[in-house]
C-alpha cells in the first residue's frame, strides 16, 4: 500500500468511527424538521429527544468540531454551542 493510500485509508477510517455515534442516534429516526425548527419554535422535544440518545456526547462534539451553527447537536442549541464555544477558547 502506498503512503498516500494508507493515509487516505487512515483517514476514511477516521471518519467512518467519528461518525459511528450516529448509528446509535434517536434523531435517525425523526425527521430533520425535528431538529431544525422554524425560528422562534421550540426546542423542548428535541432537547428531550437528545437527553435519552446515547449519541448525545458524541454528537455535540462532532457539531463543535464541525462548526455547526444551526440546528439543535448534543442537546444544546445554536446559542448554547456558542457559549460553549466561548468557554472552551
Amino acid at each position: 500500500m502506498s503512503m498516500n493510500t494508507t493515509a487516505t485509508h487512515t483517514a476514511d477510517t477516521a471518519e467512518t468511527a467519528d461518525a459511528a455515534w450516529y448509528e446509535l442516534a434517536l434523531c435517525a429516526q425523526t425527521g430533520p424538521g425535528f431538529f431544525f425548527p422554524e425560528p422562534g419554535s421550540s426546542l423542548r422535544d428535541a432537547k428531550r429527544l437528545c437527553g435519552a440518545c446515547e449519541g448525545r456526547v458524541a454528537c455535540l462534539e462532532y457539531a463543535l468540531a464541525n462548526d455547526e451553527r444551526f440546528g439543535v447537536w448534543g442537546g444544546l442549541s445554536e446559542s448554547e454551542r456558542q457559549a460553549l464555544r466561548s468557554g472552551r477558547g
